[in-house]
């Protein structure tokens, strides 16, 4: 029986969270590492629309790399989404403390 092995699944912006010090000094916050994160899962979803468009147009035929990045882009926009409703019903919970 064949044995199958399990990757680490990189999380955009993980590793920022983990040492918020950059090198030169600076603290990288929230909201540039939410940034980047945004701008990640908009290129998966690009380079994902440029798949589908060039395998409609007949510029390739790999419909398993289309097929991969559009779930990859699913995924992400999924996630994405989930992470937003977290951060949102953290500032509620905040919101109804009592000083």
């Amino acid at each position: 029986m064949k044995e199958v092995t399990m990757q680490p699944v990189s999380l955009p912006g993980l590793s920022q969270l983990k040492s918020p010090a950059t090198p030169g000094g600076a603290s990288t916050g929230f909201s540039e590492i939410l940034s980047r994160s945004i701008a990640e899962v908009n290129g998966q979803s690009q380079e994902a629309d440029l798949l589908v468009k060039g395998l409609a147009a007949g510029e390739h035929a790999n419909i398993h790399e289309t097929m991969i990045a559009m779930e990859k882009s699913g995924i992400s926009f999924r996630m994405m989404t989930r992470v937003q409703q977290k951060v949102i019903d953290a500032y509620r919970e905040v919101m109804r403390m009592q000083l």
